[in-house]
């Protein structure tokens, strides 16, 4: 796990090393075991490293083949290493390290493109070919790993992460105000090739990006994709039991635990990282399992340690942080340099004082993202469920899913979910618009149309295809707040729900193995039967990482930081929010009238992201 970046110019001007070396320093915690440099006139690669496997000096890179001709800088891992180097030696390839990144280089080598599908990890890789002078770019399949780069008539350049990027921008970007519409109304960022700042991008998930043939001269740059879920899925048999599905997830969170340093779990107390936990504890036989989890205290909101003691009796050394509005405050703006982009939630907060303490303890976390993805753990997914079976004209199963919904969550919120997923796209938007209230009208005007999620990702039919489009256009904001909460403390964060055989082999299930008599993920509750504690393998309710923010934001401290922002002249400036309705509704919210904390922590971090990164 580690930081990489590079700068192409296409022209015959030199590369400066200081260049390089201040975007490495910039990202210097992804990598603060070890650096380097490859610099050939116009192209030079940059890298830093976080050792986990093979921690001698032959892990440094960037990496040269064994002729001279590739280069490669490499950050993620390829956790079935050890067999794809098997094969390699068998084809008559010869290894010197115990790195995986000698492997994914002596595979590129062998295999050309053709190496990525044989690859289970996450992965962000650059290979320089110096003989062809092209460049060669890709990531993971799922976006786990981070990809940003700017390109202009005159050059490339690209990073792990956009502060670092931004240092070698030959001119400072301006804010993207699509990126910020689509943040405020819908909660979503990274949905598109698009970030927060203009004519930065990222590379998509799933892609290639290829500088090719003489990249001196006018930039022939393509993007192609190498990876589509949708496809894979239909050419993949589903499970045929539980008990299959437990086999592959156990042998997804054993492939995750090849690390010559410690490994431990990100325990939040839901269904997701407590199955991770009761594998290690049953089928692998785990004895000296560490875990770090987030409370607040009994009653409050976020709270769930009443499930996470549920292993108290099991595992000897299990750490709590306790995140509150004070450690908030305190850690402000290190938060937002960290994630170089604003987060719709503090949920994500939590999690990075969670990797704060790991930090203390383990290099290596594994963690419960993407479950909900691929088990429709978000409880709008009954919104499209319900639609799937009314337009299929499933009435009796129809009105049988909904009664045990509402009798299993007590809950309207699955049927107001419906109901707004059954509205065409524009409405959908517009609805949006209303309930938030506090967009000015000319902002929300010019970007109301410009927006792609009330289409791509609540626009589906069927449950099975909103399951794909959160994999295409969800997801991966979530990935990305976790490698920078990870990274941030020089940790690598492992994710064994995405493991691309489970994921395949799980959407391949027909829906009422995903949601079943008004329960979710229906297929791991049955699979972890025996092997969960029950109190959790049957919980109805969600939480994850998250935080009691409502109160935070009635704080003194907050009730401070929040009335500077509203009423600054800079934000009045930007014309982006409307302050005299905000502020009123942050003071019902004072009142206790109403919850609207995520819209507080949206207006907060939107400011403080523009006086960091953009004034």
């Amino acid at each position: 796990m580690c930081g990489i970046c590079g700068i192409v110019h296409f022209s015959n001007r030199a590369v400066d090393e200081t260049d390089l070396r201040v975007m490495m320093t910039t990202m210097k915690h992804r990598g603060p075991d070890d650096g380097g440099v490859f610099i050939e006139r116009n192209v030079g690669l940059g890298f830093v490293r976080l050792s986990i496997l093979d921690l001698s000096p032959s892990g440094h890179q960037p990496m040269i083949s064994r002729d001279g001709r590739h280069v490669l800088i490499f950050n993620g891992e390829v956790f079935n290493y050890i067999e794809l180097r098997n094969e390699l030696q068998y084809k008559g390839h010869t290894f010197t390290t115990r790195t995986d990144t000698e492997v994914v280089l002596a595979a590129y080598r062998e295999w050309g493109e053709d190496c990525l599908p044989r690859f289970n990890g996450m992965w962000a890789l650059a290979i320089y070919d110096r003989q062809n002078k092209s460049l060669f770019v890709s990531r993971d399949r799922y976006g786990i790993k981070p990809f940003y780069y700017y390109s202009d008539n005159n050059c490339f350049v690209f990073a792990s992460e956009l502060s670092a990027l931004l240092k070698a921008c030959p001119q400072k970007p301006g804010a993207n105000n699509q990126a910020i519409f689509d943040y405020l109304i819908f909660n979503r960022t990274d949905h598109n090739e698009l970030t927060f700042f203009e004519g930065i991008k990222k590379l998509q998930h799933g892609c290639n990006l290829v500088i090719i043939k003489s990249i001196i001269g006018k930039p022939n740059i393509n993007i192609i994709p190498w990876y589509r879920l949708r496809p894979e899925v239909l050419n993949t048999e589903p499970f045929r039991s539980a008990e299959e599905f437990r086999q592959l997830f156990t042998d997804a969170v054993e492939l995750r635990l090849r690390s010559d340093v410690a490994v431990g779990v990100c325990l939040s107390g839901g269904l997701d990282s407590s199955s991770i936990v009761s594998i290690l504890l049953k089928e692998n036989k785990k004895r000296d399992l560490t875990t770090f989890s987030a409370v607040y205290g009994h009653g409050q909101y976020g709270d769930e340690r009443e499930f996470i003691s549920e292993f108290s009796s099991k595992i000897d050394t299990m750490y709590y942080t306790s995140p509150d509005a004070q450690t908030l405050c305190a850690d402000l703006n290190d938060f937002i340099r960290a994630h170089g982009e604003p987060i719709p939630s503090t949920g994500v907060y939590a999690q990075y004082k969670v990797m704060e303490l790991a930090r203390k303890h383990v290099v290596v976390t594994l963690d419960g993202q993407g479950a909900d993805e691929m088990l429709a753990g978000y409880h709008y997914f009954f919104g499209f469920f319900f639609k799937d079976l009314l337009h299929r004209k499933r009435l009796p199963l129809l009105v049988s899913e909904i009664a045990h919904y509402i009798h299993n969550h007590r809950s309207l919120y699955g049927l107001q979910t419906f109901a707004y997923f059954l509205l065409p796209k524009s409405v959908r938007t517009k609805a949006r618009l209303d309930e938030k209230g506090y967009l000015r009208h000319e902002f929300a005007k010019a970007y109301s149309d410009g927006n792609t999620i009330a289409g791509n990702l609540y626009g589906a039919n069927s449950l099975h295809d909103a399951l794909l489009d959160h994999f295409e256009y969800k997801l991966e904001h979530l990935l990305k707040w976790e490698d920078r909460n990870s990274m941030w403390f020089s940790l690598e964060a492992r994710v064994p729900f995405l493991d691309h055989r489970l994921v395949e082999k799980t959407l391949a299930l027909p829906e009422d193995q995903i949601i079943h008599h008004g329960m979710t993920k229906y297929i791991l509750r049955q699979a972890m039967q025996g092997v969960l504690p029950e109190k959790i393998r049957l919980r109805r309710d969600k939480i994850g990482f998250d935080t009691p923010q409502d109160e935070w934001f009635r704080s003194p401290q907050f009730q401070k930081i929040v009335k500077e922002v509203l009423t600054s002249e800079s934000l009045v400036e930007r014309r982006l929010i409307d302050n005299h309705k905000a502020l009123q509704l942050y003071q019902r919210h004072l009142d206790g009238q109403i919850n609207i904390a995520k819209e507080i922590w949206k207006w907060l971090h939107l400011e403080l992201w523009f006086r960091e990164f953009i004034d």
